[in-house]
């Protein structure tokens, strides 16, 4: 037990007469660990994009909301006639009237 453990530590298996096979399996193993490296790289990218894009996201929706608000108070009637009051324009006291164009065609 002991010979094969420091046969192992001492790198025996990878210079004997039929150590092709161990390179091979070890160079199998290395692209294997490569392969698997840049995967996880490639996945933890992906993770910290969709973390930005929903930072952004929550940023563009609180900015929709806070804009259709203002919006909604400027839409407002007491608002708007607070505004022409300042500019001297007031509410009309007669009603708007409709006015017809008859055509001159024969």
């Amino acid at each position: 037990m002991k010979k094969n453990i420091y046969s192992i530590l001492r790198g025996k298996f990878l210079i004997s007469d039929d150590s092709f096979k161990n390179w091979r399996i070890i160079i199998f193993i290395s692209v294997l660990a490569i392969v698997m490296i840049a995967s996880s790289h490639s996945a933890d990218k992906k993770v910290y994009e969709i973390a930005r894009l929903t930072n952004e996201v929550k940023e563009l929706r609180s900015a929709f909301v806070d804009k259709r608000g203002k919006l909604m108070r400027l839409k407002k009637e007491s608002y708007v006639e607070a505004e022409m009051t300042k500019k001297g324009i007031g509410i009309s006291l007669n009603p708007p009237t409709k006015i017809i164009v008859k055509s001159q065609q024969q």
